[in-house]
């Protein structure tokens, strides 16, 4: 069997379920949720967070925040998505819009270790690939596989099957955890979003010198983030030879 004709069989199987159906419209609906608010402050002129102009994140938004009326594209990108998203006829199309900014968000996110979205933004991202795995039937097409016929049809609400995908929830469940885990165990330091916050995670610590000196860099010097993450690693490993 073709991997054209796999691909079909899982989607019309997937499509068939009342329970992912309705998984869909709340991806859709949060995700839309979570695009509305921010562009909207914007379209506003507003700036989008109270953070410092030292904090990596904060110096970036502030950048953005004077970039005139690029800053306003971009709420209008973010909201006409997610308006897209929430009108069932053209929710494909906000999926396809949505996508790049999401996934901009959680590389940025990462990058600088932002508290704010280190766990939302991947959440965020997976729930769109999933819409965009939901209307593969339309899609599809761009794909290098064979297609021999442009079947687009899916079933009907009154003819889909009640039944409770367990296993595929549960790996919803575990996907979560993971992402959770990922996030909260995957960096040795992050900036967080103020000095009181910053400091608290080296309380208990035995480089507590080299955290108190990381935090100093990013809130008080407006050091760039990578260049304060380097002398943190350096100054952990002198004192770690000196044990």
């Amino acid at each position: 069997m073709s991997i054209s004709a796999t691909l079909d069989q899982l989607h019309l199987k997937a499509r068939k379920n009342k329970w992912l159906w309705l998984f869909s419209i709340f991806n859709r609906v949060a995700l839309a949720a979570g695009f509305l608010p921010s562009g909207f402050v914007k379209i506003m002129g507003e700036r989008f967070t109270s953070l410092s102009s030292n904090h990596p994140m904060g110096n970036y938004l502030e950048a953005l925040h004077h970039t005139g009326y690029y800053y306003t594209f971009i709420g209008v990108a973010q909201v006409t998505a997610a308006i897209l998203l929430l009108i069932p006829r053209t929710a494909t199309l906000g999926a396809i819009l949505y996508f790049p900014i999401i996934l901009n968000i959680c590389i940025l996110s990462h990058a600088v270790r932002f508290d704010g979205s280190l766990l939302t933004s991947p959440l965020m991202v997976l729930a769109n690939l999933y819409l965009l795995c939901w209307d593969y039937h339309k899609l599809k097409f761009i794909f290098p596989f064979n297609h021999f016929r442009a079947n687009t049809e899916v079933p009907k609400w009154q003819e889909l099957d009640r039944k409770f995908p367990v296993f595929f929830f549960g790996g919803v469940a575990v996907t979560f955890l993971i992402v959770i885990a990922a996030v909260t165990k995957g960096y040795d330091i992050k900036p967080y979003n103020t000095t009181a916050d910053c400091l608290q995670q080296f309380k208990s610590s035995s480089n507590a010198e080299a955290g108190c000196n990381f935090c100093d860099c990013i809130h008080k010097d407006g050091r760039p983030f990578n260049e304060c993450l380097e002398k943190y690693h350096r100054a952990s490993s002198t004192a770690i030879e000196k044990l």
